[in-house]
């Protein structure tokens, strides 16, 4: 199968998801955060840096449990950027 090459926008918005994810995450150890997700270390530190742009959606789902956001906070935040500006999103 071949996987088509990704739009800029679309590596945009995986770079903002990944800040986003950053910054919810604070304190928190990336290990306990995935563990809390359910997903490997690696997948969240790549999802972070932005070497995963396009995580699965369940992926995207657990993290967000994890981290106590919403998936309304983070269509809102990821989908043009107007949403966020670097401040933690109420949970």
């Amino acid at each position: 199968m071949v996987r088509t090459p990704l739009t800029p926008w679309e590596r945009e918005r995986g770079e903002r998801f990944g800040a986003l994810l950053r910054e919810a995450r604070g304190e928190r150890s990336m290990v306990e955060v995935a563990a809390a997700a359910g997903v490997s270390a690696e997948t969240l530190r790549k999802i972070e840096t932005g070497r995963a742009p396009t995580p699965a959606f369940f992926t995207v789902a657990a993290l967000a449990a994890a981290l106590d956001l919403s998936l309304d906070e983070l269509v809102v935040a990821c989908a043009d950027g107007a949403g966020w500006e670097g401040e933690a999103l109420s949970a």
